[in-house]
């Protein structure tokens, strides 16, 4: 879900710093979070099993407000906001100033976004229902990894459209406010009023800030961190800190300023997003066993069924069906340039579940369910990819002929 579009300003003084603008492309992004897992599945199906357990399950911290976390658990709730955060920046930027402000060409990425959230949920649910689990499971298929997206379109895809990009980039956006919906209403779990409200005004604060035109990070870094305490001990999942802190920052620029805040932030902040946080939590969250009795205990839980058949067939048939419908009932628009061959490719990406599909697994299963769904989920996201990357590669060979006959 870790995005980068080139396209915004770029503040002066981050210019030459070649690593950050190297960890910034969607290509890198996806390799860094590749080799995480891999890294994770292999040291949890060997001899060093024992010794990735140990260190995913080490506790530390203070145990006031409820903080003495596994190193696992700080990765999902603590990393895992500063990503949040960074989604929070785009969707704003994209709601302020992006594809998402104009509403006319807004409609196709948000009608395919609904489609692809509510087929594969509905998919899901009825596959699995009756199953332990499902009751709260179904949600699992719902989200699209779009760093892992992106990651594969760059990779396979060089030769289609600029708007097919743009459109895959507007869908993840919308399907992340979804996804935040889905964590903040099914995973609050004994909300605690008091903490929720010194939340809420500490946000306000933030805002206040914001607009007064503060830019020191001696105020906003403990501002920030007081906020995800406060939305911790409130029982939301403490990533819904970072989307709530994201979405509050300034996107519009000043006359005076090169960049706005959020241009800012986004550019400081998305090359540890990319290649620390999203690695990290997929280091801890992938390490899930994939040997022969685990695949077959996946191939016996329907709730495990449920996702790879959610994430592959239901996200194909959710995005290009309702982006289909939206086109000929005249509600959305598809751009010129990408055809019905391209959408289907650009449905398929989003089977690519990964980042929050890792979570939302995490906090609705438990135990060895978890586990079971976590590779579920591994399993539909390579389908999704190799899948997605063949047809890529098709139909960036008939848009690379067609340009070249186009030229001579």
């Amino acid at each position: 879900m870790s995005k980068a579009d080139h396209s915004q300003p770029q503040p002066s003084s981050a210019r030459n710093f070649d690593f950050g603008s190297y960890l910034r492309t969607e290509t890198v992004g996806g390799m860094v979070l590749l080799a995480a897992t891999a890294l994770a599945l292999l040291m949890a199906n060997s001899p060093l099993s024992e010794f990735y357990r140990a260190i995913r399950d080490f506790e530390l911290g203070p145990e006031a407000l409820h903080l003495h976390l596994s190193i696992g658990e700080w990765a999902k709730d603590g990393l895992l906001a500063i990503f949040f955060f960074v989604a929070g920046l785009e969707l704003k930027r994209e709601l302020v100033v992006g594809e998402l402000s104009n509403r006319k060409s807004a409609m196709l990425p948000v009608i395919a976004a609904l489609g692809g959230m509510i087929v594969p949920a509905v998919l899901a649910f009825a596959i699995g229902h009756g199953a332990p689990g499902a009751h709260a499971a179904w949600a699992i298929p719902v989200a699209t990894d779009i760093a892992f997206a992106l990651g594969v379109l760059s990779l396979t895809g060089s030769w289609m459209p600029t708007a097919a990009r743009v459109f895959l980039l507007s869908l993840a956006v919308v399907d992340d406010l979804g996804a935040i919906i889905v964590i903040a209403v099914l995973f609050t779990d004994g909300l605690s009023v008091l903490a929720l409200l010194a939340a809420v005004l500490l946000c306000v604060l933030y805002w206040y800030l914001q607009r007064k035109r503060v830019t020191s990070p001696f105020i906003y870094v403990p501002l920030a961190v007081a906020v995800w305490v406060a939305v911790h001990t409130s029982g939301i999942h403490a990533t819904i800190a970072g989307v709530a802190l994201g979405l509050l920052t300034r996107v519009r620029r000043d006359p005076e300023e090169e960049a706005s805040p959020s241009e800012r932030l986004e550019h400081r902040l998305q090359p540890w997003s990319a290649g620390l946080v999203v690695p990290v939590f997929a280091f801890f969250a992938a390490g899930v066993p994939v040997d022969g009795d685990a695949l077959t205990a996946i191939g016996e839980d329907r709730v495990a069924i449920a996702v790879i058949i959610g994430l592959v067939v239901g996200k194909l048939i959710g995005i290009f069906g309702s982006s289909f419908l939206a086109v000929k009932l005249g509600i959305g628009a598809k751009p010129d340039s990408v055809r019905w061959s391209d959408m289907a490719a650009l449905a398929m990406l989003g089977g690519v579940g990964f980042t929050v599909s890792l979570l939302i697994a995490d906090l609705s299963l438990e135990g060895a369910a978890a586990e079971r769904a976590k590779a579920a989920v591994l399993i539909a996201s390579a389908i999704a990819s190799l899948v997605a990357a063949a047809i890529l590669l098709r139909r960036g060979r008939k848009h690379k002929n067609a340009e070249a006959e186009a030229d001579s």
